[in-house]
């Protein structure tokens, strides 16, 4: 049975009339990768300051491992915003050394986790050279050495991926699935529904500063997982009208019709393909494709944002 490292109860932050988290609760399992998911906006960054401890809570209670926020918790978190800020004047070893010396790690602690972590996060032959010139991607992976440094029980990282490059993303992202395990535990924020599925076991949907939904990933799929028919006609012809009338179709829950091509969302897919090829057949459609298969992640993260 997973223990609980971290539970959130009603947790609300208001800036005058505006409450960007406006009351969530949630838990955090040890030893798991649980993503934070939701728009521009949604209160993700307000949120995790909070955990951080860099932003005080307007209202609401956290407990990390069954104990009340406290000054131990800065040793046992360590954090990454989405735009980590760096002196460029410092060589990647000093940068590190520097986490290490304010996370309060002695001395010699502090010169063997430095290493350490440059090793992990792929930095070691470029730890004598100046931040100011690192690319975008090894910066974030100082920024990740950093917020490892001190051997945190929870890491929390926004949004660490949506600024990289294709080959800046796939670095931090590997990394990432490497770090999940027993000995740490990942709140991951994102509005990019793949890095979510790719890498973590437990989602939160947060919209309008409220956890929307939460779960296990297959649980969540099992709950909103339907059937779905793509089909592609022919440009021309007859086939465009004949898509029109699909969405008006009993069987179907939710239709988005193009010029030549439909997605639906069905409730019987048994009825629907045995009535559609019907049709199909009967006006000599021009078809291209007839698919059937499920509803996607980003299917239910669209349900579930627009309510």
């Amino acid at each position: 049975m997973s223990v609980s490292l971290l539970e959130v109860r009603d947790l609300k932050k208001s800036f005058g009339s505006i409450s960007p988290v406006k009351g969530v609760s949630f838990q955090v399992k040890k030893g798991s990768c649980t993503a934070l998911l939701g728009p521009n906006g949604a209160g993700k960054t307000t949120t995790l300051r909070m955990l951080a401890g860099l932003l005080k809570e307007s209202g609401g209670l956290m407990e990390y491992a069954g104990f009340q926020r406290g000054d131990s918790w800065r040793n046992r978190i360590g954090y990454l915003p989405q735009h980590p800020k760096f002196y460029g004047w410092m060589t990647g070893r000093e940068y590190i050394r520097f986490s290490a010396d304010i996370s309060g790690l002695d001395g010699r602690k502090a010169g063997e986790r430095t290493e350490k972590v440059l090793e992990q996060v792929g930095l070691k032959d470029a730890a004598k050279r100046r931040i100011s010139g690192y690319s975008g991607g090894m910066k974030q992976r100082l920024g990740l050495a950093q917020a490892l440094v001190h051997e945190p029980e929870l890491l929390l990282l926004d949004e660490p991926v949506s600024a990289l490059d294709p080959l800046g993303r796939r670095e931090v992202m590997d990394m990432i699935r490497d770090l999940k395990g027993d000995n740490i535990t990942i709140l991951f924020s994102t509005h990019v529904l793949h890095d979510a599925e790719e890498i973590c076991d437990e989602m939160l949907f947060m919209v309008d500063g409220l956890i929307a939904e939460q779960g296990t990933l297959d649980d969540l799929r099992t709950k909103y997982r339907q059937p779905v028919l793509h089909i592609a006609v022919e440009s021309a012809g007859k086939g465009a009208e004949w898509l029109k009338s699909l969405a008006a179709k009993s069987f179907v829950a939710d239709a988005e019709i193009g010029r030549d091509s439909a997605k639906l969302t069905v409730n019987d897919i048994t009825i629907a393909r045995k009535q559609l090829m019907k049709e199909i057949s009967e006006q000599d459609i021009p078809l291209v494709r007839f698919e059937a298969g499920t509803s996607s992640l980003e299917d239910m993260f669209m349900k579930v944002v627009s309510g």
